[in-house]
């Protein structure tokens, strides 16, 4: 591997920006373009948030976590930083991509690493039309909302609406809805990668609905297209001993 080149990224709490201080006194922190690796401290959310950063998810990231839980990213240590960056395993994980249309023909595009969802936007149930590759398999889904989430996300807010862990390696996505009403028994499904998945908002006046990637959200949507981006896949690198597949594998397990 070539020489480590570490730009840190810091969330800006206290408990990240006492530890950017320490790690900044300890070793060189190069600019962001000369760097070859970034060093974030923070939680998940400060991982997921690089995704839509183009300067960011062109480059390995390393993650130590200074958030809460810190699934995607390290335990902390100050000691042998660069070694451990050395040794590290690369896990190349695929976002997948929203291209919005609201309901004044206005188009939107942006990432996430974990999920797109919809969600309904008043007291009234959302009415969408489901496809899969341009053909319809839902012609009404009475609901809340609905989510695509990737093999990353899906021991996130996926499983919390009672979607699948998928393995980290899998070549899945997993389509799940939230709070189903018609058809009643519909719990999901999954998805091949590769697969173009639309959903058409019926009645997008009187029930409307608005679609999220990550911490970008659009409001009064009348179609959204949900795919995988292969060519924007981010770089994580873990330690040897905080085995990403086996982490999601043991989602399945805790009670």
């Amino acid at each position: 591997m070539e020489k480590v080149k570490p730009f840190f990224f810091a969330k800006d709490t206290k408990k990240a920006q006492s530890a950017l201080k320490k790690l900044s006194k300890k070793y060189k922190s190069y600019p962001l373009k000369e760097s070859n690796v970034i060093v974030v401290l923070g939680g998940d959310g400060s991982i997921l948030s690089l995704i839509n950063e183009k300067s960011y998810f062109t480059k390995n990231i390393y993650g130590m976590n200074r958030g809460t839980v810190g699934f995607l990213l390290n335990n902390y240590s100050e000691e042998k930083l660069i070694e451990r960056i050395i040794k590290a395993k690369i896990y190349k994980l695929n976002p997948v991509s929203m291209k919005v249309l609201d309901i004044n023909k206005k188009k939107y595009t942006a990432l996430s690493l974990n999920e797109v969802s919809l969600f309904r936007q008043t007291r009234l149930a959302s009415n969408l039309r489901v496809k899969i590759n341009n053909h319809i398999k839902i012609k009404k889904l009475v609901c809340d909302g609905i989510l695509v989430s990737t093999p990353a996300g899906s021991t996130a807010y996926n499983l919390s609406a009672h979607g699948p862990i998928l393995p980290i390696n899998s070549s899945l996505l997993a389509l799940t809805p939230i709070c189903p009403f018609r058809p009643r028994r519909w719990k999901g499904a999954l998805i091949p990668e590769k697969s173009k998945i639309t959903f058409e908002v019926l009645s997008s006046l009187e029930r409307p609905v608005s679609a999220t990637a990550g911490e970008v959200e659009i409001r009064n949507v009348k179609s959204v297209e949900v795919e995988c981006d292969f060519s924007k896949p981010l770089k994580l690198l873990f330690d040897k001993d905080q085995n990403l597949e086996e982490r999601v594998f043991n989602e399945q397990f805790i009670l």
